[in-house]
Parts: C-alpha cells; sequence; structure tokens
C-alpha cells in the first residue's frame, strides 16, 4: 500500500504556471505507475497526466498536452505536474493516484487507480 500526499496548489491568473508534488510513503513508489487527475464542481474526475514507472513513458489527454507535463523522482518517492499557459478551465481540485504495475500501461480511467491522495485545489482566474 502508498499513501499520497499533494502539495503545490493555489490561485494563479490565467497564462501562469503552477507545479504540483505528489509524495509518497509505503510500498516502494516505482512498483506504481502514477497519474493526475482533476474535479471540478459538479463534473466527473478527469484524467490529466500518467507517467509510467520509469518516467519513460508519459500520456497526456489533448485538453492539457503541450501545456502540462508530468514527471517523476524515484529516489525523492515524488511525481511532479508542471502546469504552463494555465486556463480559467484548469480549475479544479488536483489528485495524485498510483496504479499497480500488474495492470497494464496506460491507465487512463480513475476506476483502474489504486490509490489517491486528498487532492489540492488549483484555481485560476481570468
Amino acid at each position: 500500500q502508498v499513501q499520497l500526499v499533494e502539495s503545490g496548489g493555489g490561485l494563479v491568473q490565467a497564462g501562469g504556471s503552477l507545479r504540483l508534488s505528489c509524495a509518497a510513503s509505503g510500498r516502494t513508489f516505482s512498483s506504481y505507475h502514477m497519474g493526475w487527475f482533476r474535479q471540478a464542481p459538479g463534473k466527473e474526475r478527469e484524467f490529466v497526466a500518467a507517467i509510467s514507472w520509469s518516467g519513460a513513458d508519459t500520456s497526456y489527454p489533448d485538453s492539457v498536452k503541450g501545456r502540462f507535463t508530468i514527471s517523476r523522482d524515484n529516489a525523492k518517492n515524488t511525481v511532479y505536474l508542471q502546469m504552463n499557459s494555465l486556463k480559467p478551465e484548469d480549475t479544479a481540485v488536483y489528485y495524485c493516484a498510483a496504479v499497480l504495475l500488474s495492470r497494464g500501461w496506460p491507465r487512463r480511467s480513475p476506476y483502474e487507480f489504486d490509490y489517491w491522495g486528498q487532492g489540492t485545489q488549483v484555481t485560476v482566474s481570468s
């Protein structure tokens, strides 16, 4: 089992940047592919990015491709989400999630991930 804690959310103007971090503890961090999701009020949880256990492979939806970058540092048990050119529609609670390697790669549905953090709020003002 792994515990996940997100940080780095906040209020930013449109066009600005934020970097989210997710610190993991518990079972070996490299035993998991990692993902970021977001959920706005009244909407379903949405896939934002995923990264393979080694960091060699990444996956993004078209809505954030070219603006967001996911990365990980297995020595620090941390996964990051660099968000650039932020838009008001990026406003949401952002969640870090972990999926066991045995489930395969890539995984983009929130129902496929095994562990979740508590979330961090990102608000983009226009």
